[in-house]
């Protein structure tokens, strides 16, 4: 008889397993709407995934839980952006049913791997165990083992890349165990560089070839940020090896949709 447990995952990830495929994963960000009803208006545009934003909003954890748990039962996976790095909040959004999450502003390899240890539990990491079974999980009451097993196979840490010391430690930050993204934010990035706004800039066309060459040495996955408004950039960046495209936010897609509309009766 065999005693093996099931190798099987009961939890699925599906814009990382798109990632460990080479495949490229589509996000929208979520920083206006306040329910569920967003997770299936992403899904039927096609996204891959979401990421609420709860740097750059009001966002409240309960309603990001609501629609984390409606993300997943479309396939759809959602993250959440911190506001900071916060380890008891990075734990608590990840209890209320995210699949992963984005640290802004990520400096060096020890800020990298304090998020993971929020995230991950323990070999990995120091997230405690909620007693009560996961929202990812459907609360199926799975044993602890296999229920840490599931949660840490399929959860994610993205670090975003927004500033000239983030950059300096890009291959530090990449080498780090559990971090799956490097997260390439250029609009804050230009700012920095004294070019804001102007992602098209050498010197953040050359910050996006550094990240990917430290990507690409330590296998982990690209992601780009603040160049929905330029399509051409992305595509470019997607041939030089980035993943994770960002694709822009609620309030400017809802925005561009109503500026259309209202011109269509000039």
């Amino acid at each position: 008889m065999n005693n093996e447990p099931d190798p099987t995952p009961l939890l699925r990830n599906p814009a990382k397993e798109k990632l460990s495929r080479g495949e490229p994963v589509f996000s929208m960000t979520i920083r206006l709407a306040r329910t569920v009803d967003i997770a299936a208006i992403a899904h039927t545009a096609g996204f891959d995934s979401v990421y609420i934003d709860m740097e750059h909003s009001s966002f409240p954890l309960e309603a990001a839980g609501q629609i984390c748990m409606a993300c997943n039962y479309l396939g759809l996976t959602p993250l959440i952006r911190v506001p900071g790095p916060d380890p008891f909040f990075m734990a608590k959004v990840m209890d209320a049913g995210a699949m992963g999450i984005v640290v802004p502003g990520v400096q060096s390899a020890d800020e990298a791997r304090a998020a993971v240890r929020a995230v991950k539990h323990a070999p990995l990491g120091e997230r405690s165990l909620a007693a009560a079974a996961a929202p990812q999980l459907n609360y199926r009451p799975l044993p602890a083992d296999q229920t840490v097993r599931e949660l840490d196979r399929a959860s994610m840490v993205v670090t975003q890349i927004e500033s000239r010391a983030g950059l300096e430690a890009a291959h530090a930050i990449a080498a780090v165990d559990g971090v799956d993204i490097l997260f390439v934010g250029a609009s804050d990035l230009s700012v920095e560089m004294g070019v804001p706004g102007q992602v098209d800039h050498p010197e953040v066309h050359k910050a996006f070839l550094h990240v990917i060459e430290a990507c690409r040495s330590h296998g982990k996955a690209v992601g780009i940020g603040g160049l929905g408004g330029r399509p051409d950039l992305v595509r470019q960046y997607l041939e030089l090896g980035a993943g994770y495209v960002s694709t822009g936010n609620d309030i400017s897609f809802l925005s561009a949709a109503a500026t259309q509309k209202r011109q269509q009766f000039n």
